[in-house]
């Protein structure tokens, strides 16, 4: 067996290990989330949450696309939910939901509240 043939796994899931990584893939969930939507739901500025979306981005974990002022992510392969959520059931863990915030103004929040794109 090469040893080798396991780096690939183990950058994958170096890079998904910090405990802030996790929240935010569980945050976006199968859907995408905005930058805004995580800032309120999860509590952390935005320069924070920025260099852990660059680290995933860069390890091809999400994919972003921009809206107006707004910039979108989701998972690049939803499989990856699938496995974390069966991983939090071995280990009993419940996994948060991502629900319209009331300070986040993008177009998914706001419409999901009932008030239309702004």
């Amino acid at each position: 067996m090469n040893i080798s043939s396991f780096e690939p796994l183990s950058q994958y899931l170096q890079t998904i290990a910090p405990t802030p990584r996790l929240q935010i893939l569980l945050a976006i969930g199968d859907g995408e989330a905005c930058v805004c939507h995580l800032e309120a739901t999860l509590g952390w500025r935005q320069a924070y949450l920025s260099q852990h979306l660059m680290a995933l981005r860069e390890a091809g974990l999400v994919t972003d696309r921009r809206e107006s002022r707004f910039i979108f992510y989701r998972l690049a392969d939803p499989r990856l939910l699938g496995v974390l959520n069966q991983i939090a059931e071995i280990q009993d863990v419940s996994l948060p939901e991502l629900s319209p915030s009331p300070t986040c103004e993008c177009p998914n929040c706001s419409s999901q509240r009932g008030e239309g794109c702004k």
